[in-house]
């Protein structure tokens, strides 16, 4: 049984301590807040039981991360992006399997030193780009091979979380991951620009990347928004994927003609729309399996532990996404 702890058991932390407590192959020995009473709700919340013996043994509460990396052989680290680095340099340090969620830290040089360390510790490094995990890309991703052109809106209204950052490094940053891990070119070129609506940080931003292969990717994040909306539009040489996250659909539309085959006269009744569907177009509408993507993540993180195997969202991708962030930070 792999003994793991959840440091930061806020609105995202103590879900993982939920999925922690349940997932096989490990056991969720201790929880850390600097709130002391949070933290004790949530080990009460979710005992484990150990893998010796009959019985339900409490979880730990602890306010103090030093202390819980003494009896335990992986952590998830759920705390404000400002406490990553210095939680995991010293959880990696002592060979220990480290889940980070988004973003990996708040600088480029912070990352490579995170991943220099579980490369030397030989630990597991895996970073909470929960995206990748959404069963509507999933489904979809085999249609998404060498696209020239990628739209997206992730709008959202203030939550009042993840203040301590900027839209582009809290919202926009799902999307640079998606777009690298299937654009796989460095980006050329980046455009952009923010602003500051509610908070003193910038509450909405649009970027243009233009990569070194020819794809081209608009971006707008918001989190001052009326409405929420996050959707992913995706154009190949011939496809076009249209996937809404939030909904859980996707369609997917290739081509199954072109003009040449359409007659020189118009047939009787010609309806552009209904004629080009039926004669050009194949709709797919894609079969979405549900699923708790936070649970399929951490279960990934699980699995990557006990197989010895390389995670699905690794250190190395978590820095890829945030260097572009910071690009386009300096373009706002």
């Amino acid at each position: 049984m792999i003994k793991v702890a959840v440091i930061g058991v806020g609105h995202l932390g103590k879900n993982h301590a939920k999925f922690l407590s349940k997932i096989p192959g490990c056991t969720l020995v201790g929880v850390v807040d600097t709130n002391q009473k949070a933290a004790d709700e949530i080990a009460q919340l979710y005992p484990h039981t150990k893998s010796f013996g009959v019985g339900v043994y409490q979880t730990k509460a602890y306010t103090d991360y030093k202390k819980v990396l003494r009896n335990v052989d992986a952590v998830s680290i759920a705390t404000p992006t400002v406490a990553h680095y210095q939680i995991a340099r010293k959880a990696l340090s002592q060979g220990i399997h480290t889940f980070i969620e988004k973003p990996i830290t708040t600088t480029v040089l912070e990352a490579n030193k995170l991943i220099s360390l579980a490369e030397k510790y030989k630990a597991v490094l895996q970073v909470g780009h929960i995206e990748r995990f959404n069963p509507t890309f999933v489904a979809a991703k085999e249609y998404l091979q060498n696209p020239k052109f990628i739209e997206c809106h992730r709008l959202s209204s203030f939550s009042f979380r993840s203040i301590d950052i900027d839209i582009v490094l809290d919202l926009m940053i799902h999307d640079i991951d998606l777009i690298l891990s299937i654009v796989k070119s460095p980006v050329k070129k980046v455009d952009a620009v923010g602003v500051k609506i509610i908070s003193d940080k910038n509450d909405l931003a649009n970027a243009r990347l233009v990569f070194a292969n020819g794809c081209v990717a608009n971006l707008t994040a918001s989190r001052a928004s009326d409405k929420a909306m996050r959707k992913m539009r995706i154009f190949t040489g011939t496809t076009y994927a249209s996937i809404d996250f939030a909904e859980k659909t996707a369609s997917v539309y290739q081509s199954k003609g072109d003009l040449s085959t359409l007659a020189t006269n118009p047939p009787p009744g010609f309806n552009p729309k209904e004629f080009m569907l039926d004669k050009f177009i194949n709709v797919r509408n894609l079969v979405i399996t549900p699923y708790d993507q936070l649970e399929q993540e951490l279960t990934s993180f699980v699995e990557a532990i006990s197989g010895n195997k390389t995670p699905q969202v690794t250190g190395a991708d978590g820095r890829d996404a945030l260097a572009i962030c910071h690009k386009i930070l300096g373009k706002i």
